[in-house]
């Protein structure tokens, strides 16, 4: 948090740690949990701690109030004018996002809300996202004459290009339900079941292996990047060094002995 001495109430980020799943709260619901340079700063920080912490299994993203991110703080923007100082805020948002990415623990994003500009940027970043069916989503930076390019980036990767410049070009809103048509988020539920079918997610990826989570996200991301070959022997020296590790041998035998795996840090 930002102080030993700040409340919850003041507090831009929240964190919860429970039974493995720690949740990280965007707590500036007024502003729609826009993303200033202080939310991007403790945002950074808690990856930072969570990503070093081999008790943490799954990350959750939450966020208080009506809306779940309506991206960058634009008064804030405005404010500091400065070409160079808006790059410099754009380079700590994106170094915060390139982290959120290569985080070793699956994070699953919890979107009750508005998702827009760099707040669809944190929904497409994640590794998985359930959507309330009151959610929308939208890259509206054309509406103000600003293309969401940095959300571009996030957003091309995991929607086909088509779907992307659809939303990129025009600013247009998108219910849970298309978001969830174009490959943006997995799931949509009903708003009273989001909580339980987030939560849900979270314990069955806790359940697994964090050794094979943390080396599988590297591995999926990374080979995406490579040519056919080059993806499959890259993937074939990963999977072979799990197979031959701690876990990897661990799973094997509980397998074959119908017996529920311990994983190499005790932990079912």
């Amino acid at each position: 948090m930002t102080s030993a001495q700040t409340t919850a109430a003041e507090a831009v980020l929240l964190c919860d740690t429970a039974d493995g799943i720690a949740t990280l709260t965007l707590n500036r619901p007024a502003q729609f949990n826009a993303l200033s340079g202080e939310v991007i700063d403790e945002l950074q920080s808690a990856l930072d701690r969570l990503g070093a912490d081999r008790s943490v299994r799954v990350v959750v993203l939450a966020a208080r109030g009506r809306g779940f991110c309506a991206g960058h703080d634009l008064r804030e923007l405005r404010a500091l004018g400065d070409e160079a100082e808006v790059e410099a805020l754009f380079a700590r948002c994106s170094r915060m996002m390139l982290t959120l990415a290569r985080l070793p623990q699956a994070v699953v994003a919890k979107v009750h809300g508005l998702a827009t500009a760099a707040g669809c940027q944190l929904v497409a970043t994640c590794d998985l996202a359930i959507a309330s069916s009151a959610a929308t989503f939208a890259t509206p930076g054309v509406n103000i004459g600003a293309f969401c390019a940095t959300p571009s980036v996030a957003l091309g990767r995991v929607v086909g290009r088509k779907h992307a410049m659809e939303m990129l070009l025009t600013g247009e809103t998108i219910s849970a339900n298309r978001a969830r048509e174009i490959g943006l988020v997995n799931r949509v539920v009903a708003p009273e079941a989001l909580d339980a079918e987030v939560e849900s997610l979270a314990r069955l990826i806790a359940s697994k292996s964090p050794a094979a989570i943390a080396t599988g996200k590297q591995v999926f991301y990374r080979q995406l990047e490579l040519p056919l070959d080059e993806a499959y022997a890259f993937a074939g020296h990963a999977i072979a060094c799990d197979f031959v590790g701690a876990d990897g041998k661990e799973g094997v035998e509980a397998f074959l002995g119908k017996r529920t795996p311990r994983w190499a840090d005790g932990k079912q």
